[in-house]
């Protein structure tokens, strides 16, 4: 089963299906939204949206890594990654439960 994309385009045409928003206020909205969890995000703090799931950040420290191909250590830069932790009821519907 090949896995599709779902795109701001397809989030902003069922809110305009389901909910009669024109096209452009449905687009608004979803910009909107992702503008305000993106900002969230770079101030440092966790997105977290109920039945969805959480956008974690967590600061990660200096270490050392080696190049696989010379063996040569390296170090890795401290720095902020950020981790999705699904719901648990978001991981029974992808799951198929």
């Amino acid at each position: 089963m090949a896995a599709s994309t779902l795109t701001r385009a397809d989030i902003a045409a069922r809110i305009n299906h389901q909910i009669g928003l024109s096209r452009n206020e449905s687009a608004s909205i979803v910009e909107s939204i992702l503008d305000h969890m993106s900002d969230a995000l770079a101030d440092g703090q966790n997105v977290k949206i109920s039945g969805f799931g959480t956008f974690v950040l967590r600061d990660k420290a200096q270490r050392i890594g080696r190049n696989p191909k010379t063996g040569v250590e390296v170090p890795i830069l401290p720095r902020r990654v950020m981790t999705f932790r699904a719901s648990q009821s978001m991981r029974g519907r992808v799951a198929g439960g």
